[in-house]
């Protein structure tokens, strides 16, 4: 960078690197958020649904063992938020945790194809393709 001894890099370029890190640390900082908000709601409201929770380690138990009424399908997901069911948002929220890195991976394909760099724009795109596939072949073998 500029000012650094040794740095060749001008101040256009430090600018753009500059906007590109901010834009890829908001993505993930959006992600993150919204997966708390998320989690934190749908456990909220899964303690408003059901407030023997509270008062009954039993009752506990079963929402949090192995093979509790957790949804476990997309439309099982979708079916318990249009419901407001706590276990189906707190779902949403970790998907979205998932899909943060994701996101971050395809926003960086579309920055560097902005930038006309072609040889991170593949890698990227090499990467965010490889995640994609892991997401489907993961769905195919359940």
């Amino acid at each position: 960078m500029a000012g650094r001894p040794g740095s060749t890099a001008t101040p256009d370029a430090e600018r753009r690197v500059s906007r590109t890190e901010n834009l890829i640390s908001l993505v993930l900082r959006i992600g993150v958020l919204a997966s708390l908000l998320c989690v934190m709601t749908g456990t909220v409201i899964s303690f408003i649904h059901h407030p023997e929770y509270l008062s009954s380690s039993i009752a506990l138990h079963h929402l949090t063992q192995p093979g509790a009424a957790f949804p476990r399908t997309l439309h099982d997901v979708f079916l318990g938020v249009r419901d407001v069911r706590g276990q189906a948002i707190v779902v949403v929220g970790l998907l979205l945790l998932i899909m943060t890195p994701v996101m971050r991976v395809a926003v960086s394909v579309l920055i560097f194809h902005h930038q006309r760099d072609r040889m991170f724009t593949l890698i990227t795109a090499i990467v965010l393709c490889l995640l994609l596939a892991s997401f489907v072949l993961g769905w195919i073998s359940r």
